[in-house]
C-alpha cells in the first residue's frame, strides 16, 4: 500500500472578486493530510473572478477561468505565484477549466455563451492566444433555457477524446482534438433527458463509465462510454437524495479506488455518497450528511483520497471530510475554514 503524505499540502481556493464579500484573488492556504485542518497563506492578487481553478500535470503551473461578461484564462506560476498572463475565452463567464492530459493544451467552457475553447500552453506554462472556439449551435435548448451553457470541459481518462457537458442544451458533445492544431472535431453527441441541465461529468476510474450530474432536473445520470468511438450513453436519472424540497446538484468526485462517488447537492447542502457497483456501470444511493455550510459549489478529495473539500458559495467557508476507505462514509474534520464566496477548492 501507499504512504500517507506527510507534512502540509497545498490548497488553491477560488472566489468570486465582484461579488459583495468576494475574496481579492486565489486564495492560497495548505491543509494537514492526518486531520484536514486548513491554514491560510495569501493570495495570489490581479486574477478577476478565479471561480475554477485546473493544475498542469508538471505541477508548475497552476490555471483559472475568470469569470466575466468578457471571458478569459489565467495562468499563475506557482515557484513564485507569478501571474503569466491572461488569454480570451472567446465568450462569457467562462465556469469550467481543464488541462489535455499532454500537457500542451488548455480547455475551458463558456458558460454564457455556450462555447468551447482551446488555448495552446508553452514550455513555461504561459498561454497562447486561442486556437479553437466551437460553439454549440444545436440541439435547440431545453426546457426553460434561452441558449446553450457549456458547464465543463474534461478529457476522457485514456486521453482519446474532450467531452463538454452543456446545460442548456441537455447534451454532452465529444470532440476530438488535434494535439498539433489544438482544433476540435465533434465525432459524438449524447442526449440527457429534456430539462435535466447537465453541469458535470466525472469518469470512474475503469474508463468505461461516467457520472452525470444534472442541476435542473436534480438527478444522477450514470453513462456508459465507448473510448474508440468517444460515444456516450446517458442512463436514466436517480436520486439524489435531497428531498421534495429544491435542490441543484453541483458536482460530482469518484474515489481513487472506484469504490464510491459523491455529489454535492446545493438547496439540500449536503452530499450524497454512492456506492459504486457491476465494475462501474451502476450508483446506489448510501444516504447524504450535512455539507455543513450554504450552497456547496464544488467539491474535491485530495489526491490519495483520505479528505474531501467542499467549497460553500454562500456561506464563505470549505467542509473539510475524512473518508473512510471501507465504507466512504464521511466524517466532518473540524469546523469549516473560513474564505470568501468559496466556490473552488483545489488540494494537492
Amino acid at each position: 500500500g501507499s504512504r500517507a503524505p506527510s507534512g502540509p499540502r497545498p490548497l488553491y481556493l477560488g472566489t468570486y472578486t465582484s461579488a459583495e464579500g468576494g475574496g481579492r484573488g486565489i486564495g492560497l492556504a495548505s491543509y494537514d493530510p492526518g486531520t484536514g485542518r486548513i491554514t491560510g497563506a495569501g493570495t495570489v492578487e490581479g486574477v478577476g473572478d478565479p471561480s475554477y481553478l485546473a493544475l498542469h500535470p508538471d505541477r508548475r503551473t497552476l490555471y483559472a477561468v475568470n469569470e466575466r461578461a468578457d471571458g478569459a484564462v489565467t495562468a499563475v506560476r506557482l515557484a513564485d505565484r507569478e501571474v503569466l498572463g491572461s488569454r480570451s475565452t472567446g465568450g462569457s463567464a467562462p465556469a469550467h477549466v481543464s488541462v489535455h492530459p499532454g500537457g500542451r493544451w488548455l480547455l475551458s467552457a463558456n458558460y454564457g455563451s455556450g462555447s468551447v475553447a482551446v488555448h495552446p500552453i508553452d514550455a513555461s506554462g504561459a498561454l497562447g492566444e486561442r486556437t479553437d472556439l466551437v460553439t454549440h449551435t444545436t440541439p435547440p435548448p431545453g426546457p426553460g433555457q434561452d441558449g446553450p451553457r457549456a458547464h465543463q470541459c474534461v478529457t476522457s481518462p485514456d486521453g482519446g477524446h474532450v467531452l463538454a457537458v452543456d446545460l442548456g442544451t441537455d447534451t454532452v458533445y465529444t470532440y476530438r482534438l488535434d494535439e498539433r492544431a489544438g482544433t476540435l472535431t465533434e465525432v459524438a453527441r449524447a442526449a440527457a433527458e429534456p430539462g435535466a441541465g447537465p453541469r458535470n461529468l466525472a469518469f470512474h476510474p475503469g474508463g468505461r463509465y461516467a457520472y452525470l450530474a444534472n442541476e435542473t432536473g436534480d438527478t444522477v445520470s450514470v453513462c456508459a462510454y465507448d473510448p474508440r468511438s468517444g460515444r456516450l450513453t446517458v442512463g436514466k436519472g436517480q436520486d439524489t437524495g435531497s428531498g421534495p424540497g429544491e435542490n441543484y446538484p453541483a458536482q460530482l468526485v469518484v474515489a481513487p479506488d472506484g469504490r464510491f462517488a459523491y455529489l454535492a447537492n446545493r438547496g439540500h447542502d449536503s452530499l450524497a455518497r454512492y456506492a459504486v457497483e457491476a465494475a462501474g456501470a451502476r450508483l446506489r444511493l448510501l444516504g447524504t450528511v450535512p455539507v455543513s455550510g450554504d450552497f456547496p459549489r464544488q467539491i474535491a478529495l485530495s489526491p490519495d483520497g483520505a479528505l474531501l473539500f467542499a467549497a460553500n458559495q454562500r456561506s464563505s467557508g470549505v467542509s473539510v471530510f475524512r473518508v473512510d476507505r471501507a465504507s466512504g462514509r464521511l466524517r466532518l474534520a473540524g469546523e469549516p475554514f473560513a474564505s470568501p464566496v468559496a466556490v473552488c477548492a483545489l488540494p494537492l
